[in-house]
């Protein structure tokens, strides 16, 4: 197995690293502070080309491979998850999913300014009575001919209020249970749809969440994605390669409390030499990066069995797990090496470390990737 990245990575890698240094790190504790969404950063990641970057240039997108993708997801999310939440859902779910089973026409209309970070996108599978269970939704869209009478509400929608493009998986005849789940392409501004207050979150508050209502919303029947009944289909493959995204961005989250750890244990000193040196906090840090280096592969393999077309359930699920398990115990170590500063928003950690959180919980919690792969296993 090669683990040498090529050049055109690394030079990915270090354009993901200078702009989170120079454009998400000033300001990043004020936007967490007042919830605000790094709008003028988002901008500037669509005109690099990372809100499309694996969907085909000829629609508008960079071309890259899943490996790059991952690798912008770590460094943007060292400084900002909120920022990189964006990346990922515009990436792995809404491009994604548009490319590989919209219409030429929805990719002409929809993928194509979504791919060139024109518009962002959002994908509304959660429900207040079903997350993870996709197959009990009470959105219902109901075949009036020439179009769906969509009604019903989707919770925690990331970028719920910026998005101009929605991916809304819903119920279209419940006899039917998944076989009878669709996916709709609903655009911002159709009559019906309101998007309901900001939730007040503990991490990512620069992310923005929102619940949305549709009332008798009219969505044309050119905008189902796919056959009748496909729905759930579309959102279980979708969310597979959702889940290396957030993957990735458990690994940054943690890879950026160990180094910001490390760079504090090196600098700050006590009985006459740096903390680092004493071997109580020598020990946390080679735990940290061992750690990390262990999710690191984890996530780079499942992102290489995408890119070989070869099945990455699995792997993508195991990444997911473990990462975000990673991002939890690091940052609150991160937290405890810099002692009463970790405390203070001022030195970051304590930020990354409530943004961990969200890892475990989104595209799946922890207990549902645990069914997964024991169900890939066992199989």
């Amino acid at each position: 197995m090669l683990f040498q990245l090529s050049e055109e990575q690394l030079m990915i890698q270090q354009a993901a690293r200078d702009f989170a240094q120079t454009e998400l790190k000033p300001g990043v504790i004020e936007r967490d502070e007042h919830q605000k969404f790094p709008a003028e950063q988002v901008k500037k990641l669509g005109e690099l080309g990372f809100l499309g970057m694996m969907v085909s240039e000829k629609y508008n997108g960079s071309g890259l491979d899943a490996l790059s993708y991952v690798l912008v997801m770590e460094e943007l999310s060292k400084i900002d998850a909120s920022a990189s939440v964006v990346v990922s859902v515009n990436n792995s779910l809404v491009c994604y999913g548009l490319e590989s089973y919209g219409s030429d026409f929805q990719k002409e209309k929809y993928l194509k300014p979504l791919a060139a970070g024109e518009k962002i996108g959002a994908f509304c599978l959660s429900e207040p009575e079903a997350g993870s269970d996709a197959t009990s939704q009470q959105t219902t869209a109901v075949d009036m001919g020439d179009y769906y009478l969509l009604n019903g509400t989707k919770n925690w929608i990331t970028n719920g209020n910026t998005a101009s493009t929605y991916l809304v998986i819903a119920q279209t005849d419940r006899s039917l249970r998944h076989k009878g789940i669709n996916a709709f392409i609903v655009e911002k501004g159709m009559e019906g749809f309101t998007v309901g207050p900001k939730e007040n979150k503990m991490g990512i508050r620069g992310s923005d969440t929102h619940s949305l209502m549709f009332n008798d919303v009219k969505v044309p029947k050119e905008n189902r994605i796919g056959e009748d009944g496909f729905g759930f289909k579309f959102a279980m493959k979708t969310l597979e390669g959702g889940r290396i995204g957030i993957a990735a961005q458990a690994l940054g989250i943690a890879a950026g409390a160990y180094e910001l750890a490390l760079g504090y244990a090196q600098q700050r000193k006590s009985f006459g030499k740096p903390i680092a040196e004493h071997q109580a906090i020598a020990f946390k840090l080679a735990d940290m990066a061992t750690q990390i280096e262990a999710a690191r592969l984890l996530v780079y393999k499942a992102a290489w069995l995408k890119d070989q077309g070869q099945s990455y359930t699995l792997a993508g699920s195991m990444a997911k797990l473990y990462a975000s398990k990673v991002a939890m115990d690091v940052t609150i170590e991160a937290v405890q090496i810099h002692g009463g500063y970790g405390f203070v928003k001022e030195y970051h950690v304590e930020r990354l470390m409530r943004d961990a959180k969200i890892t475990q919980i989104y595209e799946g919690t922890s207990e549902i990737q645990k069914m997964v792969i024991s169900r890939e296993i066992i199989r």
